[in-house]
């Protein structure tokens, strides 16, 4: 072993525990008692060894829209949070990932820049169903459509039939398709303050789409992943698809089970995001759905823009919330005055995306797994100031807010990450 990283509270996929975490050529081969190696690490007694986190949910938007964000700036967000891999968007990169030239160019964009592992989704579009087995062999973790416009016009939305027709071409490949699951049908044009905004995207937009992805994981029997649920009301019909055996999973994001809409003011845009924050007691559905087990996963749709674009009112602005630093003390905050520990956390947060995007050596402090690791203080306590976050553009909606939990170290491949760029980029099947 090079290392062993010792700490009173380590969470294994068996439970926390006192243990010795054993490492060589940066991978887990022990975790047990009174191990030893040349290089010995003693946690603080306040500190806990989590796994680092996995977020399957990430818009870098690099190339094309780098000052929006970029690799550089996105995965030293990752790392300042405690994020040890990160899957990226198709959108809102230019050009879109929707063709193997595009994902070339994507990978040569992140090469030598990345501080933490980067793998890459694709993208399906009306116009690229002949282009899909080629992305899902070049080493895609999946694909992403939206249901609706997608804020971008460069990557259009599908129509039922058209996710359909590409379900079934991806059938041999046994794919994973997420879904920015909202019904255009149900969306209106939205007034400028905050209410008519939420009103413009109704819960029923979500149920609706909702319903339609899962008749067609049904009627496929394809892998399906409903993205960043907002609405308690649609997860009835997530619940009716796993009674049903069918192949659905679904996520949610910090802002959901943090933010209520009662408290966002007309003029605070940085709220802003698609679908919408909503109010204090369907916040409570979804983390009953969590512990439910309906919901798999937290991750943080981490959506950047320039300044510029947040400015103005809720009909124009820009939706997305940049949290990559944030997701995980947001999500402890909230989860602890739940009676949520952190065993909870981290299978929401690292294992269970992990194994959404089948990365089996991610996620988990075991032997076998890559020796990333985050360094937690669950109860120290921190302000979040804009001007202390590592994405380029200092927008975010937590600025003022108070949290629990600060990430003390993040450690990659059996070493601390530091300024010089380290990452791996990812494809599918990478163990």
């Amino acid at each position: 072993m090079d290392l062993v990283l010792r700490a009173a509270r380590v969470v294994t996929p068996d439970g926390e525990r006192r243990a010795d975490v054993g490492v060589a050529d940066g991978r887990i081969v022990a975790v047990a008692d009174h191990l030893d190696a040349e290089t010995v690490v003693e946690l603080a007694d306040d500190e806990v060894l989590l796994p680092g986190l996995v977020d399957t949910h990430v818009h870098v938007n690099d190339p094309g829209r780098s000052d929006w964000e970029g690799f550089d700036t996105a995965t030293r967000a990752a790392a300042a949070g405690g994020v040890t891999t990160i899957i990226d968007m198709p959108l809102n990169s230019l050009p879109p990932t929707t063709t193997t030239a595009a994902l070339k160019a994507k990978q040569e964009s992140a090469r030598d820049k990345v501080h933490v592992d980067v793998g890459f989704w694709g993208g399906i579009v009306p116009t690229n169903l002949d282009d899909l087995e080629q992305l899902h062999d070049a080493g895609v973790f999946g694909f992403k459509c939206f249901l609706i416009h997608s804020g971008v016009d460069e990557f259009p939305h599908v129509s039922e039939d058209e996710l359909r027709a590409a379900l079934l071409r991806l059938q041999s490949r046994d794919a994973l398709t997420i879904v920015h699951a909202e019904d255009p049908h149900e969306v209106t044009e939205s007034g400028p303050g905050y209410r008519s905004f939420l009103d413009s995207r109704p819960h029923t937009a979500e149920s609706h789409a909702v319903t339609t992805v899962v008749d067609l994981a049904n009627e496929t029997k394809a892998r399906l992943h409903v993205l960043h649920l907002s609405s308690g009301q649609a997860l009835h019909h997530v619940r009716t698809a796993k009674e049903l055996g069918l192949r659905l999973t679904a996520e949610t994001c910090p802002h959901y089970l943090t933010f209520v809409a009662e408290e966002i003011g007309d003029a605070a845009t940085e709220f802003k995001c698609c679908p919408p924050i909503r109010d204090a007691a369907n916040r409570e559905r979804l983390w009953q759905a969590l512990r439910d087990n309906v919901i798999d996963l937290v991750v943080t749709d981490h959506s950047p823009c320039t300044p510029d674009l947040k400015q103005g009112d809720f009909a124009t602005a820009w939706g997305g919330i940049a949290s990559l630093q944030l997701g995980l003390p947001a999500v402890w905050t909230q989860a602890r005055q739940r009676g949520h520990a952190l065993t909870d956390v981290v299978r929401w947060m690292a294992t269970n995306p992990a194994d959404l995007v089948g990365l089996p050596t991610k996620g988990r402090i075991a032997p076998g797994a890559d020796a990333d690791f985050c360094v937690f203080a669950p109860d120290d306590a921190f302000v979040v100031d804009r001007a202390r976050l590592r994405h380029r553009n200092p927008v975010t909606p937590y600025h003022g807010r108070p949290l629990a939990g600060v990430v003390r170290q993040t450690w990659l491949h059996g070493r601390p990450i530091n300024d010089q760029p380290r990452g791996r980029l990812l494809t599918r099947g990478d163990a």
